[in-house]
């Protein structure tokens, strides 16, 4: 699998930038939120930091608050979406074997049905 990491090949980089149709739900000043092309829930939302960062976890390392302002946005996403009194999920898959099929550090929001565990 490529881990591409770098912006000019990225895919979520290029949506931020407005080249790659979307449909989105939020957007701040640091982070865009947009629905998922194959969702896997009801509610299927993705939050990504408009900087490109390869992963949740190279994000928490360089932009502490890049990070929380992602993580604030899919609260409000989930608000917004209205699942926030059922409940919800967040995935964040890093890696290869932790599923991350794009390298831009982004965050899955999830609702709108029961989620079983373990996901995988």
């Amino acid at each position: 699998m490529n881990e591409m990491s770098n912006p000019d090949d990225c895919l979520f980089c290029r949506l931020v930038a407005g080249d790659i149709p979307s449909t989105i739900v939020l957007e701040t000043p640091t982070t865009v939120a947009f629905r998922d092309i194959s969702p896997a829930a009801p509610t299927h939302v993705l939050v990504i930091p408009r900087a490109h960062h390869r992963d949740v976890a190279s994000m928490a390392d360089s932009d502490q608050q890049l990070l929380a302002d992602v993580m604030s946005t899919a609260v409000e996403v989930a608000r917004q979406e209205g699942i926030e009194d059922e409940g919800y999920r967040f995935v964040a898959n890093t890696g290869t074997y932790g599923g991350q099929t794009v390298f831009h550090a982004h965050v899955h929001v999830l609702g709108g049905r029961g989620l079983s565990w373990p996901p995988g």
